[in-house]
């Protein structure tokens, strides 16, 4: 129900508002057009001020705050990956702490200890070769994960035996076309 009709609901008992007259008419008609367009502007505003509902201006906004922008596209992927940022304090430099983080950002990415004290290896899980904008993941990984800590990166390709299960001779793998580059990250 727009707010003009609601104005005319409410003024309707009153014995001057009973004639709908073109001046009256016009007058409450004019009103309800500008009483909508303000609930429709704080509908915006408080969907926008929630990080669990913003879909544009909010999330602008709230980026603005942050050192790096999450690696996300999405409305629902960039939410995610700001609270993970959000989340980030004193207490978030457990192991699972940080990969909560790193996945909540977006990452496709998992830090693991080594035995060597100070140092952890941070590998891409799903990902052969190096991720496609391994610079901006590198910033957020390194931000996120104590200044004290050695960061070594671990990459995967396609070992020779999963080459050779694949293909047969190395014709075949030149039938495929595949440059180097596409074919070290072959694997399955």
């Amino acid at each position: 129900m727009s707010h003009a009709q609601q104005l005319w609901d409410l003024l309707l008992p009153m014995g001057p508002y009973r004639r709908q007259g073109s001046y009256t008419a016009g007058e409450l008609e004019g009103e309800g057009r500008a009483l909508d367009g303000v609930s429709a502007a704080l509908d915006d505003l408080e969907r926008e001020a929630m990080l669990d509902t913003a879909e544009g201006e909010g999330l602008e906004k709230l980026e603005s705050l942050l050192a790096h922008r999450p690696v996300a596209e999405t409305a629902p992927a960039r939410r995610a990956a700001l609270a993970a940022l959000l989340r980030i304090g004193g207490d978030s430099f457990t192991l699972d702490a940080i990969n909560d983080n790193l996945t909540g950002c977006g990452l496709n990415a998992q830090v693991s200890e080594t035995e060597e004290p100070g140092v952890v290896e941070v590998r891409f899980p799903d990902v052969p070769g190096i991720p496609e904008g391994f610079e901006q993941m590198r910033k957020i990984i390194e931000e996120i994960l104590p200044a004290h800590l050695q960061v070594n990166y671990v990459y995967w390709y396609i070992t020779w035996r999963e080459l050779e299960t694949r293909f047969d001779t190395w014709e075949d793998v030149e039938r495929g076309g595949h440059s180097w580059g596409e074919l070290e990250k072959l694997v399955r």
